[in-house]
């Protein structure tokens, strides 16, 4: 009686849909019939579910209730509510990542469901938010809550609200303002910029004469040479890789490098050694010795000229650390790193930075004994793996490994700008030096010492290749780059002088205060350092 009951129904169904309207057809449970195609959709046609019943195969737009052999709607996936009788749809690792709440950032509305829209669109007329949250409350003042998220100025609107700047600054993204600075917006010239008729009017610190016709200063007096750690030693070259030779020979695993220009000695390490060598060139026989024993991991070191200090990062003590280079005091400056890689120090200033890669990417910068440590950079970063430093114009580069770029940024964290992107030779950049007009990397991906133009990128050149040798570490070898205290006082008098002209707007930096470290200041407690006196006729050197 049951298959003539189906049978019935069967017929009825044929009769009720001609061929020219689709056959076959699906007799549901309560007699209704529905084309065959609409069989397993995730949708209910016939009204008692019995066609998305028994499904092992769900049409696209549909999702698949394994336990039930049930089809739904994909519309119904991450809605709230159980769908499949175990609760399969609700189940899933989309709707995990869908349940947590978005992190909006400063220049974002926060919707009621947790999704984020630019601020720009808050009562705007046209909802965005999916919950139209972004349209409600719209006659409240946003300015009154965390300043609407500016940084300076908010103003209120009708409808929303907008940031805005004091005269002298711009705003750079939604809500935040910097200082307007002309010289480094033209970007022309390699040291100090000044004002001529409102066009920039370049100049070079002593040691350096200008180029004709361009703002490019060249060094004069010594000629400036690469060194660059390998794994088959420890190498050098002349800036353009014309001439090059060797300086060890001894096969080690190549690292970071550093020098103290003064007495012409180099200082080296490699990440699986715990031990920091030095070696003066010169030394007629440029043989190794032990300066310390460290600890492995160390991914960056970096020479303070000024108080004969070196630097260094590990990954295997999460720190940054700090040594005298005269005699075996070290300790740790600054713990509880994540993945520190890179350490650069501007001794003049009292700064020191590094560079953090991993989960929370950044580039961070304290006082030389470890203090007032502020973030400069924290997001649209990869992977950081070098950092060098502009000592001229005050700016600090990095080379990421993970965006392939070089980009810089102005000590206080303004006035950032990517100058090398991607160009086939910044795949695996390691060492990172600037000097004149020109940023140097070291990339271990093509086995080259590579340079370009350190204001936008243009003239690239690749020095040397060096074969199948891989080249890490890397450090320029000027007097230039590490001037002595007479002439570096000099040097933040010109430093201070650009940053106040009228042409440049000022930066907020501590210079001639920051010059030297006082005993409650000396990461090390060293005793005796040589102090910078002021007195009517200019400066001496004295000692407390």
């Amino acid at each position: 009686m049951e298959n003539l009951g189906a049978l019935l129904l069967l017929l009825t169904c044929v009769s009720r849909f001609p061929l020219t309207e689709g056959f076959p057809k699906f007799v549901c449970n309560n007699g209704r019939c529905v084309p065959v195609n609409q069989r397993c959709d995730g949708v209910d046609h016939c009204g008692d579910g019995s066609d998305e019943i028994s499904c092992l195969n769900c049409t696209s737009g549909s999702f698949h209730c394994v336990a039930a052999s049930h089809c739904v709607s994909a519309r119904s996936i991450c809605d709230g509510k159980l769908d499949c009788s175990d609760g399969a749809d609700e189940q899933l690792d989309a709707c995990a990542s869908l349940s947590k709440p978005q992190t909006c950032t400063r220049s974002e509305f926060r919707c009621a469901n947790g999704h984020c829209v630019p601020n720009s669109w808050r009562c705007d007329h046209s909802p965005d938010c999916e919950d139209r949250s972004d349209e409600e409350n719209c006659d409240q003042n946003e300015c009154e809550i965390d300043n609407g998220g500016c940084s300076h100025m908010c103003i209120d609107l009708p409808f929303g609200f907008m940031c805005d700047c004091p005269s002298g600054m711009r705003l750079v993204t939604d809500t935040h303002c910097e200082d307007v600075d002309h010289c480094l917006d033209l970007d022309v010239c390699d040291q100090i910029c000044g004002s001529f008729d409102g066009s920039p009017a370049c100049e070079c610190q002593d040691g350096y004469e200008l180029t004709a016709g361009t703002g490019q200063c060249k060094a004069t007096g010594a000629v400036g040479h690469v060194v660059v750690s390998t794994h088959e030693g420890v190498k050098w070259m002349d800036l353009s890789g014309s001439e090059q030779g060797n300086i060890t020979y001894k096969r080690v695993s190549q690292g970071p490098v550093t020098a103290l220009n003064a007495n012409n000695t180099l200082y080296w390490t490699s990440p699986e050694n715990d031990v920091i060598y030095r070696m003066s060139l010169d030394a007629s026989d440029h043989r190794p010795a032990v300066l310390l024993k460290a600890s492995i991991g160390v991914r960056g070191l970096a020479v303070d000229w000024i108080h004969e200090l070196l630097y260094w990062v590990s990954t295997s003590t999460h720190a940054l650390h700090v040594a005298s280079l005269n005699d075996s005091k070290q300790r740790q400056l600054v713990s509880g790193l994540s993945r520190p890689t890179a350490v650069a120090v501007q001794p003049l200033l009292g700064y020191l930075f590094w560079a953090e890669s991993g989960a929370s990417p950044r580039i961070e910068r304290v006082s030389l004994d470890g203090t007032s440590r502020i973030s400069l950079i924290n997001s649209s970063i990869r992977s950081p793996v070098a950092i060098s430093i502009d000592l001229p114009r005050g700016l600090l580069y990095w080379a990421d490994s993970g965006l392939r770029t070089i980009s810089r940024v102005a000590f206080d964290g303004q006035h950032r700008k990517m100058v090398v992107e991607s160009n086939g030779y910044l795949d695996q950049p390691f060492g990172l030096a600037v000097f004149e007009s020109r940023v140097y990397w070291s990339d271990q991906f093509t086995k080259s010492i590579c340079s370009a133009d350190k204001h936008n990128g243009n003239m690239l050149q690749v020095s040397q290749r060096l074969g199948a040798v891989s080249p890490a570490g890397l450090v320029i070898l000027q007097p230039l780059l590490q001037p002595a205290v007479i002439i570096s006082l000099l040097l933040v008098g010109v430093v201070l002088w650009w940053q106040r002209s009228e042409f440049g707007a000022p930066r907020s930096l501590s210079l001639l205060g920051d010059v030297t470290l006082k005993e409650s200041q000396d990461p090390l407690l060293l005793s005796k350092l040589p102090v910078v006196h002021e007195h009517k006729g200019g400066t001496q050197n004295g000692s407390t």
